[in-house]
Order: structure tokens, then C-alpha cells, then sequence
């Protein structure tokens, strides 16, 4: 069989084809090419209304930022524009990144079934085809790199996608780095399903919609798709879960990502609870003040020490111990012994408050200072945290060195206590029992998330510092004023057994002098096994 020739009145229609495809993406893609339906198979993209604005709007703007639901075909209406651009222009370098190099792999499988499946007379002629790239006679090529904090330092690129962008580690990193290779004109698009607040690409976003950066911003929910109503959101919600369902289809920063206190929760907070302080004092003003001293009240204040390399801040929370409420609450760079001197003064502000310090390394710096300033309600751990005794500071002499030698001041913050107090915290906000202020303790809520470690802590580039010291402070309130009641028998008993002298020695004698008989006492045993006996000590006044 011979093949059909080709006709002037054909050579003109491919022609005018040809033209039409260069000048309109969207007329390329809906005619001509094709993608897998996971379901049907090979089928033409017919683009949906909102998928001919999405690549509209990559034409007309250098840079795009997306976030998305899930499966809206977002990712393949990429791969359709780099294949039009390729095609129809000369010398495109379009470079996918993605968290992983398989991510980076499908799209650029998208692009090669798109182009493998086109009539000949629009198929470019391959020079290079592999898993991870394709490069056309053109000298048009995409390539696909997983992330690494080089990943962005190429030749002069025409197009960069950042494909789920929420997710890719280092991701400002690269960001950063593919300036130079953008700076002679090529464009971006950053795409992805949210993943919380705080990583590159929720700030990104916020820069863009408040015009700090110069993307065009496409927020694509599941609503966009007109397949999709709420009869379909809501079997989502029984199939997944609410939160799952709202990580995947609501394109939601609330409501995504991996936040130690769920999302709507901190949200809640915020719209409830977060008030303007009323002044501002300390010599940087970043104390934050809500309530005055009560002295009526009892109240704590609970602080976290910064390392001292820049990176975080020293931070403490004033919190009235009936209501669970913040009244007062620093962060900010200060030296240790002035830090030692404000946490003092602000303490015995607040009635003497009890006052709880993160004993990390540089923590000790400033308990020192504290001790060395003669503050009497400091806190004190017993070394192997079987109970807490707050009360220890107001003990005096003989009685206060003796318990010193299982107690150490301060809270320590350790593998075994980190998840008790993040728990205590966690546990708190859900059933409302604290009162929280702050906006700055929300902003850091936002951004405390669970690595894959497992280790809660602050997302990279930011810190924890407010987090910890409130997450220490209802702990220690929880636990201390529990474990106080259940051992007051128990810490009378032993401070009762010391009576007045001065210096302690065992089994001298076991208990406190008979209540009914003041010249009666219970000796102890003596050494030897035997039992505890009274004895009159009547004799020593004996003139006889």
C-alpha cells in the first residue's frame, strides 16, 4: 500500500494547523495530544475550562505559583505547556525539580507520551531519550532532577518547574541558587498541594497575594473540577477522614501539614484567645503584657534559655496558675545575666511567682545568676523525676542542703521529658483548659511539626523557643501541684525527722515526738533490725 500523497490543498491545511498549535497552546493540546487515563487509557486532553486559564496564564506571566487539590490534572497541563514549548521555539532548557527523582521522572513521562503520540508532521525529531530527559534537533530538552542544594545551579534556563514544592527539602535553597540561571529571562512555575505553614512555598505564596513578590498566584481547590460537587467532597470525607480529606481536595494551609497542634486548632485559638498586649516594656520592648499582678493570685513564669549562637531567643510566659491564662510574655536576645536579673524582677512582680528555668547548657548561666540574686521560689526537679517539688526554695538551712542532694535547679528538657511536656501542651489546647495570648506562640505553633525523625520541633529556619517554655510550664504546673498532694505525708514526715538539729543523722530517731506525751519520743531501731520503741525522757530533768 502505497501512502497518500500529500496535496497542496493538505500541505496548506497542515500548514495553517501548524501556525494555529504555535500561537495557542490550548488548541495543540485538546486536538492533538494525548494522555493515560488510568482508567481509559490513551484519550485526548480535552482541557477543562479552568485548565485553558491555568495555561493562559503561563503564557502571560514570567512567574506562576500554584496551589492545588490533588488529581485536578494540574501536573499534566504542565507537561503539555513544556511540550509546547519545546516544540514550537528553539533552544527551550526546561528543568523539573522534585522531591524525588521519580516525581521529577512521571512528568517528564507526561511530556514524552504527549509527544510520541502526535502526528508526524508536529513531532519534533529526538536526539536524546531516556527515563529523565528528552532533547529535541531543535536543541529543545527537559530534564528531571530530584532536589539537592545544587539542583538550580545549571546553564541559563528557559523554564523552571518546582513540582510539589511544599515538599522539597532545601527548597528556598534552590530556589536561591536558579536566580542566576533565570536572571537571562526564563520563567517558573512553582506548583503544590499545601504541606502547613512556614516552608518555602506557603511563603512564597503569602509574598505573592500580598505583592511582595511578582508571581501570578492560581489557587485550584476541588471545586474548580466540574465533575466534582458536594455530593463527591463529602464521600471523600467518609473515605478519608476530614483531615485527610481537607489535606488532600481543599488545597488548605490550615488544615495540612504535619503541625504538632492540629491546624484548626491553633486557628481557633488565634480567633478566640489572641489579644494586642496592653504595653510593652522591658529595654526592647519585647516583653508583652496582658494582665497586671494579681496578688491575690498565684502565677509561674517558665522560661527557655537561648544557646547563644543568634539562632533562637530567650523567652519566658507569665501564667496565673488557677485559670491557666498568659499574662505576660518575652522573647527576644539578651545576654544571660541580664536575662537572670529580668526573669528575678519579674517574678517577684508577679507574687513572688514560681519560677521555672530550662537548665540546658547555657541555662545553668542563668540559674546562677538567679541563686546568686538570693530569688527564694525557684524550681527544682528531683534528679530522677519521680516527683517534683516546687516548694523546695522556701526550705531554710540543714533541711534545704539535705533535699539538695537529689535535686538539681531547674527543668531538664530530655528524651524522656520532651514528649511528656509536648503532650501535656497538645493535651491542654484540646480541651481548652489554657489561655493563650500571644501571637507569637501561634506563629511558632504554626511551624512545630513532626519531622521523620519523629522528633517534634521547629520547621528549619525557625524556632521553638515560646513553645517549649509554655509546653515546660503546664507540665510542671500539672504534674507539680499533683505529685505535691500526693507527697505532702511524705515530705513532712522526712523534714519533721531532721526537728531542729543541725546537722542530720540516720536513724537517730523515726518519727516526730508524741503528740499526746511531749516528754515521750519513738526511738528508732537502733541499727540491728529492732523495732521502733517510746521512751520517757523524763530522767534528763531528774535531780536526783
Amino acid at each position: 500500500m502505497t501512502a497518500t500523497p500529500v496535496t497542496v490543498a493538505m500541505r496548506d491545511v497542515i500548514k495553517k494547523e501548524y501556525i494555529r498549535c504555535a500561537q495557542d497552546p490550548t488548541h495543540f493540546l485538546k486536538k492533538y495530544c494525548l494522555i493515560q487515563h488510568p482508567i481509559k487509557g490513551k484519550v485526548l486532553f480535552n482541557l477543562y475550562d479552568f485548565q485553558e486559564d491555568v495555561i493562559r496564564d503561563f503564557q502571560a506571566h514570567r512567574y506562576n505559583i500554584v496551589l492545588k487539590a490533588r488529581q485536578i490534572g494540574l501536573s499534566t497541563c504542565v507537561a503539555g505547556y513544556a511540550l509546547w514549548r519545546m516544540i514550537f521555539n528553539k533552544d527551550q532548557n526546561i528543568l523539573v525539580i522534585a522531591t524525588k527523582k521519580d516525581t521529577a521522572k512521571n512528568l517528564v513521562t507526561k511530556v514524552r507520551v504527549m509527544h510520541d503520540n502526535l502526528p508526524v508532521w508536529l513531532r519534533g525529531t529526538c536526539t536524546e531519550d531516556n527515563k529523565l530527559s528528552l532533547i529535541f534537533a531543535n536543541g529543545s530538552q527537559i530534564k528531571a532532577v530530584s532536589s539537592s542544594p545544587d539542583a538550580g545551579r545549571s546553564e541559563a534556563l528557559s523554564l523552571l518547574i518546582l513540582d510539589e514544592a511544599a515538599f522539597i527539602e532545601g527548597a528556598g535553597i534552590i530556589w536561591t541558587a536558579a536566580q542566576a540561571a533565570l536572571a537571562t529571562g526564563g520563567d517558573a512555575i512553582i506548583l503544590s498541594t499545601p504541606d502547613g505553614k512556614g516552608n518555602f512555598f506557603h511563603k512564597k505564596w503569602q509574598e505573592a497575594t500580598t505583592g511582595e513578590e511578582d508571581f501570578n498566584t492560581m489557587f485550584l481547590n476541588w471545586k474548580v473540577h466540574p465533575d466534582r460537587d458536594q455530593a463527591w467532597r463529602d464521600d471523600q470525607t467518609r473515605k478519608l477522614g476530614e483531615m485527610e480529606a481537607r489535606q488532600e481536595h481543599d488545597a488548605d494551609f490550615i488544615s495540612s501539614g504535619r503541625t504538632v497542634i492540629a491546624g484548626d486548632l491553633i486557628e481557633h485559638y488565634r480567633e478566640t484567645c489572641q489579644l494586642d498586649p496592653v504595653r510593652r516594656e522591658a529595654y526592647d520592648n519585647n516583653m508583652w503584657v496582658w494582665e497586671e499582678p494579681n496578688y491575690d493570685n498565684e502565677y509561674m513564669v517558665v522560661a527557655d534559655v537561648a544557646r547563644g549562637d543568634g539562632e533562637d531567643k530567650s523567652s519566658f510566659h507569665v501564667i496565673e496558675l488557677k485559670s491557666l491564662t498568659q499574662v505576660a510574655e518575652y522573647k527576644g536576645l539578651m545576654d544571660t545575666k541580664r536575662f537572670g536579673a529580668l526573669l528575678v524582677e519579674i517574678s517577684t512582680r508577679y507574687s513572688d511567682a514560681l519560677l521555672v528555668v530550662e537548665n540546658s547548657s547555657i541555662g545553668w548561666a542563668v540559674l546562677q545568676e538567679i541563686i546568686d540574686r538570693g530569688y527564694q521560689n525557684l524550681f527544682y526537679t528531683e534528679q530522677d523525676l519521680r516527683y517534683i517539688d516546687p516548694n523546695h526554695a522556701k526550705q531554710r538551712g540543714t533541711k534545704r542542703r539535705i533535699l539538695e542532694k537529689n535535686r538539681v535547679p531547674g527543668f531538664t528538657t530530655s528524651l524522656r521529658t520532651r514528649p511528656l511536656i509536648i503532650s501535656r501542651l497538645d493535651e491542654s489546647m484540646r480541651d481548652g483548659s489554657v489561655i493563650i495570648r500571644s501571637s507569637r506562640l501561634f506563629d511558632e505553633l504554626e511551624v512545630f511539626i513532626w519531622k521523620a525523625s519523629g522528633k517534634s520541633e521547629a520547621m528549619e529556619g525557625y524556632n521553638d523557643d515560646l513553645v517549649i517554655a509554655m509546653a515546660i510550664g503546664l507540665w510542671v504546673r500539672d504534674t507539680a501541684l499533683r505529685l505535691q498532694n500526693e507527697n505532702m505525708d511524705r515530705t513532712r514526715m522526712v523534714l519533721d525527722k531532721f526537728g531542729h538539729s543541725s546537722e542530720y543523722t540516720p536513724d537517730m530517731y523515726s518519727g516526730p515526738m508524741g503528740a499526746g506525751d511531749p516528754y515521750t519520743i519513738n526511738l528508732g531501731g537502733m541499727g540491728g533490725g529492732a523495732p521502733n520503741r517510746p521512751e520517757d525522757i523524763r530522767w534528763l530533768f531528774d535531780r536526783k
